[in-house]
């Protein structure tokens, strides 16, 4: 299924809703680690498809209790210093209503970054040490309840190596393959198959290279250098380091809903501050260089003809 190259795709946004028709009656579930992962992953697709019609929902897979608060002007607030997940999960609320999306929490508990020489183990009871059949049953519940007609989730690295990522992962694939069987998973719900299984290319380097030479000609500072430098390094065999092992095949016409995405980033206040990297690039730019959402379609149960620029190819 991979392609290539990136290839941008030309149908608009509103092009593609008018050539498809309305998206009511479909349903797309995203799954994710820790409550911001959601708007820094996919945001604008998931407003995108709201707006449309869709039924879209975020399962988030812990409540970020092990997390810390990442932006200094909230570091001494009463709420973040007396209970941060419970401040956490308001944020994800804001951030859930600014996408137009539906939110459920799974329910298990953030395993940390582990960090140091040798890596310390993970915590006891935490969701990336869970059995997986006991991690992704609250999922293969949930799919069997909402119905997904299309799965997003990260790949086998997590996007990042963070292990509530790579949990999230196997989880998702887990619950993708089984959520249909009457055999599996006895007692949660009555069987239903998704069609459709995506991950996101958050870190497409290809984006990030777009962006940071938009940058440099605007004259503007990049905050990706370091970044694109790394990738560009080549090793003894002339073998460059680039993310992830899967190609671009589908690509979301989103910019119309970056702002939204930039409010739903905003929410997550403990831990995105408005100077970050995040907003280094402004939504115009970005709608000009690159107003795509980057996804891999991993495995499909319905037709559909590469590259796509929407899900439901092959379902409508």
């Amino acid at each position: 299924m991979d392609i290539q190259e990136e290839i941008p795709l030309s149908l608009s946004a509103e092009s593609r809703s008018a050539a498809s028709g309305p998206d009511t009656g479909l349903r797309l579930l995203a799954v994710h680690a820790h409550p911001d992962d959601e708007s820094s992953k996919g945001a604008a697709v998931m407003a995108s498809y709201a707006a449309a019609g869709a039924e879209v929902m975020v399962a988030t897979c812990t409540g970020g209790e092990r997390g810390s608060v990442l932006n200094e002007a909230v570091a001494d607030e009463a709420h973040a210093l007396r209970d941060l997940p419970g401040l956490r999960r308001l944020e994800m609320a804001n951030a859930a209503a600014e996408l137009g999306i539906q939110h459920r929490w799974i329910g298990f508990t953030d395993s940390g970054l582990p960090e140091g020489d040798p890596l310390p183990e993970l915590p006891a009871g935490s969701f990336a040490v869970a059995p997986l059949e006991r991690a992704a049953a609250p999922l293969v519940r949930l799919v069997r309840e909402f119905k997904p007609h299309v799965i997003l989730s990260y790949d086998e690295k997590g996007g990042y190596p963070h292990p509530d990522h790579i949990m999230a992962h196997k989880v998702t694939v887990e619950a993708f393959n089984a959520a249909g069987s009457p055999d599996a998973y006895p007692g949660l719900g009555e069987p239903w198959e998704p069609a459709k299984l995506y991950y996101d290319r958050a870190f497409n380097p290809h984006r990030f290279r777009a962006l940071h030479f938009a940058l440099e000609e605007a004259g503007l500072q990049s905050p990706y250098a370091e970044r694109i430098a790394a990738w560009s390094e080549s090793d003894a065999e002339g073998h460059q380091a680039t993310p992830g092992g899967h190609q671009t095949t589908t690509q979301i016409d989103c910019g119309d809903y970056f702002e939204h995405r930039d409010r739903a980033l905003l929410a997550h206040r403990t831990q995105v501050a408005p100077g970050s990297f995040f907003f280094a690039v402004s939504a115009d730019m970005q709608r000009r260089v690159w107003p795509w959402e980057d996804y891999t379609l991993i495995e499909s149960k319905v037709k559909t003809q590469l590259p796509e620029n929407d899900f439901f190819v092959g379902i409508r």
